[in-house]
């Protein structure tokens, strides 16, 4: 099914406090010291990929542009925060009109990014742009992590397909937020019906143990779920002996068994035998699914033996081991004041501990080698070099506060096998090394 994104996978009045009360407090500072209105840039970007990691997975995009239109202040969120006396009536008053007005600029959803990536651009006021910072965070390192973790989990398994299913892994929210990303990644399924209802990613999913476990016999359950769900079914076959349990199976449903799912014990050597029994048993066609704690290192280390889909959960939805990107959202820019005739500023952090930024409003661009293959982000302020033109990477996403780049889903998941694609071969080891190609600034004027 290919749909746009369908709105908040979250029943709240809005998002707007999906936020640090640093934010508001700033926010009535900066109203009453008359620097509210000027005009600012705000650049999102890590400084580092999580460690041994070749390459970033841009996710969550459409979840901010759904996040930024959602971003209101209704009478219950101001009674909140009058009660708490979090800021003081002025500044209610303020953000009782507030509506983002502003541009947004960034890398399209399922781009890969480096170091030094200006994945996203807020182009605003200081007030309607600082108020943004949490929620554009926590979605983009949520949602990229776990999209990292799939691609990386995807390319391992070569053209075998992947199911999410871990939504009993993490937060009920977080789960449909990890579903999306995975399939962003690369997966092809999840087990998680609310991503399905939200998403149109197609769901999949058949029986636990405790099916098997409810039955007097294990044929018992398989004979239930065969004439509830057809031959074509998925039986699970590890709750006792697998391959008695292989045997019932194809007693049950004949040939024309869909697959069997192994989710315990040594699965390299239980798929080998399981392959070779089903075969002597006629049922050549039958395919074999493995779960159990799988992550990209098992998935590869299975790329020799006869199995044909892998079941993901626990290492997926938790990033495989690194469940945030470190983004961060910092002022690079900013004029003496809202008019836009005014000069940007670049404007930066000066801290020692690798906490530095590049002050300026950026554009980026790839480098392309004679066979079309990546060889260099290039990251500048000013004019951007005429070889590079065209090899541009922002996009528009919202354009004086309406959103104007929403997509479907799969193009999201297409766009980011052709960027993977476009990457030295050595971005899909999963051995630990440096981002597969290196960043370049190009030093300018900030621009306007």
């Amino acid at each position: 099914m290919d749909v746009a994104d369908l709105g908040l996978p979250v029943d709240v009045p809005s998002t707007a406090l999906f936020t640090d009360q640093y934010e508001l407090t700033m926010l009535q500072a900066a109203l009453k010291a008359g620097t509210a209105e000027r005009r600012s840039v705000f650049e999102v970007f890590t400084r580092r990929l999580p460690h041994g990691r070749r390459y970033g997975v841009v996710a969550g995009t459409g979840r901010v542009l759904d996040a930024v239109e959602n971003f209101r202040f209704d009478a219950g969120v101001l009674g909140f925060l009058r009660e708490r006396q979090i800021v003081d009536e002025e500044t209610l008053q303020w953000l009782a009109r507030y509506r983002f007005s502003g541009d947004i600029w960034g890398y399209p959803e399922g781009e890969v990014y480096f170091p030094g990536s200006p994945i996203m651009r807020v182009e605003g006021s200081f007030a309607e742009c600082v108020l943004l910072e949490t929620v554009i965070l926590s979605i983009l390192n949520h949602d990229s992590a776990i999209a990292a973790a799939a691609s990386r989990m995807s390319s391992a398994a070569g053209d075998r397909p992947l199911i999410e299913m871990g939504a009993r892994r993490t937060h009920e929210l977080s789960a449909v937020a990890a579903a999306r990303a995975a399939y962003v990644g690369g997966f092809a399924t999840t087990s998680d019906l609310a991503a399905g209802f939200r998403y149109g990613i197609p769901t999949v999913g058949t029986s636990a143990h405790a099916f098997t476990l409810l039955h007097d016999h294990e044929r018992d359950a398989f004979q239930a779920q065969v004439d509830t769900l057809g031959r074509g079914t998925t039986l699970l076959v590890d709750t006792y002996d697998v391959a008695e349990a292989v045997r019932t199976a194809v007693e049950v449903a004949g040939p024309e068994l869909g697959a069997v799912r192994i989710d315990s014990g040594d699965l390299l050597l239980v798929a080998h035998r399981v392959r070779q029994q089903l075969d002597e048993l006629g049922a050549a066609h039958t395919k074999i699914v493995v779960t159990s704690d799988l992550d990209e290192y098992a998935i590869a280390s299975l790329a020799a033996a006869p199995v044909d889909a892998y079941g993901v959960g626990t290492q997926l939805v938790t990033g495989s081991g690194h469940p945030t990107c470190s983004m961060v959202y910092k002022l690079v820019a900013r004029s003496e004041s809202a008019d836009p005739r005014d000069p940007l500023v670049p404007v930066a952090k000066k801290a020692t501990g690798g906490k530095t930024s590049v002050g300026g409003r950026k554009w980026a661009a790839r480098r392309l080698d004679e066979d079309g293959v990546a060889e260099a982000e290039v990251v500048g302020t000013g004019p951007v070099p005429a070889e590079l033109v065209d090899r541009q990477l922002l996009v528009e996403l919202v354009k004086g506060g309406e959103v104007v780049a929403r997509e479907p889903l799969d193009v999201v998941r297409d766009r980011h096998a052709a960027a993977r694609a476009a990457l030295p071969l050595s971005a899909t080891q999963l051995s630990r090394g440096e981002p597969v190609i290196p960043t370049e600034y190009v030093h300018g004027r900030s621009g306007n």
